[in-house]
């Protein structure tokens, strides 16, 4: 299997540009051997429009290639999956209309979670709510925030602007900033979602610094983890085995706080000193169907299967 950069620096020696070429989005490749229930959500995806139509912000720093709402949805037809959450990547900045598009396209079967800042009005947001946005998604990973000063200001900000509504905040964050949040967590009056186990690393293992705090949120209830996107925590692919004891402790600790999620398409948001913001970064070449099959090793039991597909989802982002 390719590694990340050797496919980043293939790309770029072929010349690959937004305007001559682009790499199509992950399909799966192995078919799902277990039973989908009915209305299993898929709860982390991202659409990246045409940049014609949705250009990406200037204080971006990565450039993704296109991944639009008809390979979406050729993804869940072949996962098995009815329900999608589609959340606004870093780089459109607050521009949620590559979100809402891919939400429309779905109909009543999606939900968004949305980015925002100080401008935007409350009358946004009950638009936004209308259209089918149930929270926001302060990423602190991508921008590299690590400071928990800011961190905690961030939150508690996030969590002001959606008490009255309802609305969860989303994280994309490390352990150890989640170590650092966790006392407001507790004290929110709406749910902390984080993204990617949390953003922790296997190969350090279940006593790295910041992840028992995540597992006692999730326990409290008080905050959902989204057991997604495993090759952020893995270099040990395709199955990424190494993640199982992290997947397992989280379902253990409360199965009705766990969503699961793709990842999809899959796009390379890591640092990579060697390219300029606008060199078009290649998806990373990931199996969902395969990482899909590792959901019954991670919770062999069919009705925590369907919790975590189906009930959670629905209660998170009200479906």
């Amino acid at each position: 299997m390719l590694t990340r950069r050797s496919l980043l620096l293939a790309s770029l020696a072929a010349g690959v540009t937004m305007t001559t070429a682009r790499a199509n989005p992950s399909q799966p490749a192995t078919p799902v051997d277990f039973d989908v229930p009915a209305d299993a959500c898929d709860c982390h995806t991202h659409i990246h429009g045409d940049p014609d139509k949705f250009p990406f912000a200037a204080t971006r720093v990565y450039t993704p290639e296109p991944a639009s709402p008809e390979e979406m949805a050729a993804l869940h037809k072949a996962l098995h999956i009815k329900r999608v959450v589609i959340v606004t990547p870093s780089v459109y900045g607050t521009d949620n209309s590559a979100t809402l598009f891919g939400m429309k396209a779905r109909g009543n079967d999606a939900r968004g979670v949305a980015v925002i800042d100080d401008k935007t009005t409350e009358a946004q947001l009950d638009q936004m709510n209308a259209d089918g946005f149930r929270g926001i998604r302060l990423n602190l990973a991508t921008g590299g925030i690590n400071d928990p000063n800011v961190g905690r200001a961030r939150f508690e900000a996030a969590v002001e602007r959606m008490k009255a509504r309802g609305w969860h905040v989303q994280l994309y964050t490390t352990p150890s900033m989640i170590a650092a949040i966790k006392d407001l967590v507790m004290q929110s009056p709406v749910p902390a979602v984080f993204d990617h186990f949390g953003g922790a690393q296997a190969e350090l293992g279940l006593e790295q610094p910041g992840f028992s705090d995540l597992v006692e949120l999730v326990r409290s209830g008080k905050a959902y983890v989204k057991i997604s996107g495993a090759y952020r925590a893995s270099t040990k692919g395709p199955d990424y085995t190494d993640v199982i004891p992290f997947a397992q402790a989280l379902i253990a600790a409360n199965p009705d706080r766990v969503v699961w999620g793709t990842d999809w398409p899959h796009p390379d948001s890591s640092p990579h000193p060697e390219l300029k913001v606008t060199d078009v970064r290649p998806f990373y070449p990931i199996d969902d169907g395969r990482l899909m099959n590792q959901l019954p090793v991670w919770a062999p039991d069919a009705a925590i299967r369907k919790k975590i597909l189906v009930d959670n989802p629905a209660r998170l982002y009200v479906f």
